[in-house]
């Protein structure tokens, strides 16, 4: 004998034994454990993956939380969700505020601008990438890539950049994110 089922049907059913599994795993409850118990488990949470000792602010997403400790804003990372050093991310942008920006990832700590050419020269352009590399200001915390290209109306032919234009680049982001420290922190 077969019987029709109704599409919606199997998705009310699922979602019932799921919220039924839900609340009745939340009828459970530590009455009885030990205090023993609930010190061991309050140790491996605090020990983490590894077994390594975490910070006592480890809570939401990791050290410092969703917003940030107090440690992590003199640094300059008080900027929520950003997992990059804040000086390099704001002096990145500042320095390539001039080029048309493709894509900008603070998570990743990636910045893409999108092909520029400079009004002097139209038969010429540029692209550039920046990558913050770590959460501290540190001369080796940021790495940038420059791209040309050369030609116009007939097509673009990849052309070679000189490497201390990528040096220079960092440097003046280094600067930048030192001025942008200096003038938050006054040191």
């Amino acid at each position: 004998m077969n019987r029709i089922v109704r599409p919606g049907a199997m998705a009310f059913a699922g979602l019932f034994l799921v919220m039924t599994a839900g609340s009745l795993t939340g009828c459970n409850s530590n009455q009885g454990a030990d205090v023993d118990t609930i010190d061991r488990r309050r140790d491996a949470i605090q020990r983490g993956i590894g077994g390594r000792t975490q910070p006592s602010d480890s809570g939401l997403f990791g050290p410092g939380g969703l917003f940030g400790s107090r440690d992590d804003k003199k640094k300059g990372l008080d900027e929520p969700g950003i997992a990059v050093n804040a000086f390099l991310w704001r002096a990145s942008l500042d320095t390539v505020s001039f080029m048309p920006l493709a894509s900008a990832d603070p998570f990743g700590g990636t910045i893409i601008t999108d092909w520029y050419s400079p009004p002097e020269s139209p038969n010429e352009r540029m692209k550039v990438q920046i990558t913050i590399l770590d959460r501290d200001l540190r001369a080796d915390g940021v790495r940038a890539s420059v791209f040309r290209q050369t030609g116009g109306n007939r097509g673009w032919v990849d052309a070679s950049v000189d490497p201390r234009t990528s040096l220079e680049l960092e440097n003046q982001i280094l600067t930048r994110a030192r001025q942008l420290r200096i003038a938050q922190t006054g040191q």
